[in-house]
């Protein structure tokens, strides 16, 4: 029994794995924590968290944790995880989500993808046909690219537009800028790679950049706690 929690930047994810299949997977803000019944299920083997939030968020998932929370294990990346090597420059700086999102993915294709996270961030990363970690790219996401425009002009609205063509009026040409942006950097990175590698996608804003990725596509929600049941059941 596997209690698995991406603890991110703007929301929080979590899963009940009783060793063959999902029991649950939630997606709570950061607001709504107080409100998670961990425990639904009983008390877990294991506890395993990839955190990237506030100290405070760290405190109220130890509270909302119980009694079980000394026992809970705060992943971290290392040199090498589940067939996966972490060719960062410093591995132990590479922060966990990207690791345990990279991990997932390599066990999903067992072949060389590109991994994008969509979500208060956008992480953009490469894994190769040997497993290795090769790194990637850290962009703001689609929700930040929204409000900094709005917060850094004096003309531009927070905009609520439609992705098309040929934008003809500001909302619009703020949102399709905006996906284009996203997917753009995404297609760009994926020429690094050789031709048909696949995109692994997840995130919130997955849905949002979707359409404007090329085949091969996978759309695997929940990535980051993916990669967490592999390593709970790696070193169980």
């Amino acid at each position: 029994m596997y209690l698995l929690i991406d603890a991110g930047n703007t929301r929080v994810k979590w899963g009940f794995h009783d060793g063959s299949r999902w029991l649950c997977r939630e997606d709570v803000a950061h607001d709504a924590l107080a409100t998670c019944d961990f425990m639904r299920f009983g008390t877990p083997e294991r506890v395993l968290i990839a955190h990237v939030a506030s100290e405070a968020i760290r405190s109220l998932i130890l509270e909302q944790l119980g009694d079980t929370a000394p026992r809970a294990e705060w992943f971290a990346a290392g040199l090498s995880r589940c067939g996966v090597t972490n060719r960062y420059a410093e591995p132990t700086r590479l922060g966990p989500d990207r690791w345990a999102a990279a991990i997932g993915a390599w066990h999903r294709v067992r072949g060389a993808c590109v991994v994008v996270s969509a979500g208060t961030a956008t992480t953009v990363d490469a894994i190769d046909a040997g497993g290795n970690f090769l790194g990637g790219l850290i962009l703001p996401g689609h929700g930040l690219m929204l409000r900094a425009l709005a917060g850094g002009t004096a003309a531009l609205p927070l905009a609520e537009g439609d992705c098309v063509a040929f934008p003809k009026n500001t909302h619009d040409a703020i949102e399709t800028g905006i996906r284009y942006a996203q997917s753009g950097a995404v297609e760009r990175f994926r020429q690094e790679m050789p031709a048909h590698t696949p995109v692994v996608l997840s995130g919130g804003s997955a849905a949002a950049l979707a359409p404007l990725i090329a085949p091969p596509r996978i759309d695997f929600p929940n990535l980051v706690l993916e990669g967490l049941l592999c390593v709970a059941r790696d070193t169980a």
